[in-house]
Order: C-alpha cells, then structure tokens, then sequence
C-alpha cells in the first residue's frame, strides 16, 4: 500500500479525498519531521530561560490566562485541558469525519507553529493509519476557541481516557492501547492547548460535506433530466447562448450537463404542447447553478483552512516569537457552511417543486402516476415526505453565525457557532438526497406513460440500472421501502473527481 507523505506543500481537496477513499497510510516527511522538532526545541528553550508567562504554556486558559502554573505542573496542566473539555453529548459523529479530523489535526500540528513533541503525531498519525477512532459527540462546540469539546474527546485516548470504535466495535482506549503496546502519551507543556486548539471538527465536516455537496448537485442535474424528459418540457432554457450571455460558471456548467445527459432523447425532440414550462424545470440552470457556484466558492475557502494554522499561541522559530491571538475563531467556515446550508437546502426545495408538477394529473400523465386513482393512492404521498423534508431543512438552513454566546466568564465574549452549521449542513445534505431519491422514483414512474417514445441513452441507462432496485408501481405498495431503495442507489452512483471544480 502506497503512503502519503506529509511536507509543506498545500493539500487540495482532491488530494484529501484520494487520500481518504485509498485508505492510503500517511507519515510525515524527514524535512517536515525537522521543522516539528526545532518547533518543539525552541519552544524548551523559551520555557527554560525564561520566568515570563506564555499563554497555555504555564499560564490557565480561557478567563484564567493569567494564573501563572507551577513549572513542576505543567504536565499535569495539559492533561487536566483534556480531561475538563471532554464534556460533549448528542449523537457520536461517524467515523469518515473522525478520519478527517485526524487528518486535519496531523496536517496542521506538522507545520511546525504548534511547538508539540514529535511523539504526539506520530500517535495520531498510528490512530489515522490502524483506523482507530476516538468517539466523538456532535454537541459542545462554539466554534471558538477551537473545537475545544470535540478535540479534546480526538484526544483523550492518546492518554489513555475515553472510548475508540476499532473494527466496528466500541472499546476502552486502554484496551486498544494495550492491543498495540502502546502507553499512553505523557502531554508536555503547550501540547494539550495545542491538540484543542483549532478548527478541525468544522473543517472536517466541511471538507466531507463539500465533497458530499458536489455529488448532491451532480444527482439533482441528472435526476432533473429524467423530470424534464418525464414532465415533456421544452429544451430552448438549456440552450448554450441562453446561459453563457448572463455569465455566471455555475448556470453555464449545468445547462451543458443538461444538454448532455438529454442528447438524443426522442421525448426532447418531440414537438411541445406546451409554450413555456414551470420553474422549476425552466429555470434548473440558474437555481442548480447558483448551487454549484456556492459550493465552488465553499471550496476555495475550505481549502485555505485546510492549509492554515489554527493554534495558539504559536511559534514563530524563524522570527523568534510565540504570539497569542484568535486563528481559532471559526468565522470563516461558520459563513460558508451557512452559505452552502442554504444552496444545498435549495437543490431540495426545486426538486420538491417537479415531484409536485409530474403528480399533478398534467400534460397527459395519470393523477398522481396510477391508472386506478381512488382506488390507489399512488405517489400522492411520497410528495407529502419531500415537502415535510423542505420544510426541516428551511428551519436548518437558518444561519447560526449569527449567533454568538458569551462564555469563559466574558473572556471568550464573541463565538462563530460554526460547529453548529456543520451539524445542521450535515443534516440537510442528508435530507437532500432523501428529496433527490423521491424526484427518481417519480420521475422513472412517470416516464413510464411516455412509451413508445423513449429519452437519452444516458438517461435509459440510468433507468435501465434503476429498475434493477425499484419497480414499476402498478398498484399501491409500501412507499418506504421503494424511497429508501432509490435513496440507495443515488447514494452509491459515483461521480468523476473531474467535476470537483
């Protein structure tokens, strides 16, 4: 198996995801080795020659940053940060954003401004590579400060404490340790501020759910194409001057994908009843554009963060400085996951819309796609769980950055709430593809009643995989079952890295 070494150059968001879905092992390279070493030997030194209080280095935290801690307890004092922010509660987060935050974490505590032992990632770097997860909780973080609450549950089974999932079964840390023959870590000074520290619970959610986000809007162009084809609309909103002449790459990129996915379709090519066509099928281009070019600008910003320094304090070696201040603060990413809560919420409330339009008894299509209504009920219902699920993400899309709460006793006065977007976007892609799921089922029903004529190859290829899963509805059966069978199935289609823009 190949490893990834881990230098000084940026990570992209490719790279990230080939690193993750290979399973590739990580290590750190011999020079980025060095530079974590002369990290920590500077920040000794500063300790020893000096009486001066650093903070988190022998000082409290938080409001009591100016309680100086005795030199003989410093050891104690990282691992007491550990055990008191360990408070987190709600559901465990699954273990693709645990690996994501180890990730993270090794990334940005090897750039050598976090002055941590050399030992320290290395542990982290053994749980990454073994796929030992720590058992993390989605509550308790403010965005501030770092992810205090859910690092500090990253952490605590380098010290032995806490709980790790290992091969699908939950143990006591020291279980896994003693598995290993390991023991666990001695924190050193700054090293239990420096593992909490930062934004890896928000950055790895939203590094998970961008990518997560570029596969969503790929399903809601193509699944959109079987709707267009399934509701007999018109093809001239998808032209490619229509949709270069407003200039927006998003609307431009989503009418070409439009137009490929259809080519050669007999239904588009069919003359129109119909003059114009409802929204949210005419107007797919600008709406799923609009998307995709969130979530284009969500990348640029993700990847910055993945690629900063989140600490603090942190040392400066080359300009012989340990400087305190606020790169925690998740403003940044608390904006963008609201930015994209609202752009993926959006995917699902125009889908809904064309779930609405192809039940509606129009352009020669069945009420509610059975032959027999009355008698059969039909796809009235499976519109009744979108439009509930439209209606949750709408109060989830609700931005939490604009929320702040004080605490720390005032010292910590403004925080990002950041961590919260990212539990809600989770959410909201989640019920997105639920939505993207029903649009599929309906649409591949209502497709049915345009035989003999048929849509693209792509598109019949589709269909043709999908009927392997869901079945044609003839009479009333247990929706459920067939929504979960198609969320399935969209679930594991995979798109190409190439439309990771």
């Amino acid at each position: 198996m190949n490893t990834y070494k881990i230098g000084s150059e940026n990570i992209d968001l490719i790279l990230i995801k080939n690193i993750l879905d290979s399973n590739e092992k990580i290590e750190l390279s011999k020079s980025q080795a060095n530079i974590v070493n002369e990290s920590r030997e500077f920040l000794e030194k500063k300790i020893n020659s000096s009486n001066e209080p650093i903070y988190g280095v022998n000082t409290g935290f938080g409001s009591l940053h100016n309680i100086k801690i005795d030199s003989k307890q410093l050891n104690k004092l990282q691992e007491n940060l550990i055990i008191s922010h360990a408070c987190g509660v709600g559901e465990v987060i699954s273990n693709k954003v645990v690996k994501t935050m180890l990730l993270l974490k090794i990334i940005s505590l090897s750039k050598g401004y976090s002055g941590v032992h050399i030992n320290t990632i290395n542990r982290l770097i053994l749980f990454y590579n073994e796929d030992i997860f720590p058992i993390i909780y989605s509550y308790g973080s403010l965005g501030a400060s770092g992810d205090l609450v859910p690092l500090a549950h990253l952490s605590l089974p380098l010290i032995g404490k806490g709980k790790v999932e290992y091969k699908g079964k939950v143990f006591e840390s020291s279980v896994i340790l003693n598995k290993f023959n390991l023991k666990p870590v001695k924190l050193l000074s700054k090293e239990g501020l420096a593992l909490l520290n930062g934004t890896q619970f928000m950055c790895a959610y939203a590094t998970f759910l961008l990518l997560e986000s570029y596969k969503v809007s790929y399903l809601a162009d193509i699944i959109s194409s079987i709707s267009l084809d399934a509701f007999d609309c018109r093809y001239e909103p998808f032209d490619k001057i229509f949709n270069t002449i407003r200039n927006h790459h998003g609307q431009s990129i989503v009418s070409k994908r439009i137009n490929d996915f259809s080519k050669g379709s007999k239904i588009k090519e069919n003359k129109k009843a119909n003059l114009q066509d409802p929204y949210s099928f005419r107007c797919i281009p600008q709406v799923h554009g609009a998307t995709l070019d969130t979530i284009i600008y969500a990348s640029k910003v993700i990847t910055n963060e993945i690629n900063s320094v989140t600490d603090n304090p942190i040392i400066s070696v080359k300009d012989d400085k340990i400087i305190s201040g606020g790169n925690f603060h998740g403003q940044p990413l608390a904006y963008i996951l609201d930015f994209l809560k609202i752009s993926i919420a959006e995917l699902g409330n125009i889908s809904e819309r064309r779930i609405y339009n192809l039940i509606s008894g129009k352009r020669g299509l069945p009420a509610f796609l059975t032959q027999d209504s009355g008698l059969n009920s039909g796809f009235m219902i499976p519109q009744y769980t979108a439009a509930s699920i439209v209606s949750i993400n709408k109060q989830f899309a609700t931005p939490a950055s604009i929320d702040s709460i004080t605490s720390s006793n005032g010292q910590e006065d403004h925080v990002s709430m950041g961590a919260n977007s990212a539990i809600q976007l989770n959410k909201i892609v989640e019920n997105v593809k639920y939505i993207l799921g029903i649009e599929i089922f309906t649409a591949a029903q209502a497709l049915e009643f345009r035989k003999p004529l048929k849509s693209s190859r792509t598109i019949e290829k589709l269909l043709s995989d999908y009927r392997k899963h869901v079945r044609f509805i003839k009479k009333d059966e247990v929706m459920h079952d067939h929504i979960i069978s198609s969320l399935n199935f969209i679930d594991k289609l995979n798109i190409d890295d190439k439309l990771i823009v």
